[in-house]
C-alpha cells in the first residue's frame, strides 16, 4: 500500500509538469543559437521564438507572437511588448532587427529587419520594412507601412500606406500613449504570471 501510494504520488507529479510544460512558449534553437530572455519576462503559451533572439528584462511576448531569429539576430531592449500576433523577422545576412527599450509592437504588426528606437509605439497591424529607423519619442500609426529605408524622425507620428510625417509628439502623446501603454503591458504581463 506504501508503494503504491507513493507510485500515484510520482505519476500525480509528472502529469503537473506535463501541464506545465504545455503551457510554455515555442523556444527553438536553431542553427546553433538559442533564445535568451532577461528577468521578469512573460512569455504566452502561444509565443515563438526562435533562433539568434535575445531579449531584456520585463518584456512580455503576447499570444500568437511570432519572433523568428533565423536569418539574422534579433535584439529586444527592457520592458518591450510584444503583443498578439505581431511578427518580428529580419533578412537574412543583410538587415537585423533592433528593437529599444519602452516599445510597444501593437497587435498584429510586423517589424522587419528594421531599428526601432527606445519609448516607440508601432500600432496595430502597421508593417515596418527592411532598414527602416523609427527614432525614439515616435509613433507610426495602426494600420501604416514604413517603407524600407524611411527614417521617422523622433518626437514625430507617421501614418499611411506609405507612412508619411503627420505632426509632432506633444507631452500628452509621449505620456498618454506612449510610456501609458508600455507602463500597462508591465502591469497585464502580471497578472499571468
Amino acid at each position: 500500500m506504501f508503494g503504491n501510494h507513493l507510485l500515484i504520488r510520482y505519476f500525480l507529479s509528472l502529469h503537473f509538469k506535463l501541464i506545465q510544460f504545455q503551457k510554455m512558449a515555442l523556444i527553438k534553437s536553431l542553427l546553433g543559437k538559442t533564445p535568451e530572455f532577461g528577468d521578469n519576462c512573460f512569455l504566452s503559451e502561444t509565443a515563438t521564438i526562435i533562433g539568434d533572439v535575445v531579449t531584456g528584462n520585463d518584456c512580455s511576448i503576447w499570444y500568437g507572437a511570432v519572433i523568428r531569429g533565423d536569418v539574422h539576430y534579433i535584439r529586444i531592449g527592457n520592458n518591450t511588448n510584444i503583443q498578439d500576433n505581431a511578427v518580428i523577422h529580419a533578412t537574412y545576412q543583410k538587415s537585423p532587427t533592433n528593437i529599444g527599450n519602452n516599445v510597444t509592437i501593437a497587435h498584429g504588426a510586423i517589424v522587419h529587419g528594421s531599428t526601432i528606437h527606445d519609448n516607440v509605439m508601432i500600432g496595430m497591424n502597421a508593417v515596418v520594412l527592411d532598414d527602416a529607423v523609427i527614432e525614439s519619442n515616435s509613433i507610426v500609426a495602426a494600420g501604416s507601412v514604413v517603407s524600407k529605408g524611411t527614417c521617422v524622425e523622433s518626437g514625430t507620428v507617421y501614418a499611411g500606406i506609405p507612412a508619411k510625417k503627420i505632426k509632432d509628439i506633444g507631452p500628452e502623446l509621449l505620456e498618454g500613449e506612449i510610456k501609458r501603454i508600455a507602463k500597462a503591458y508591465g502591469m497585464y504581463s502580471g497578472w499571468y504570471k
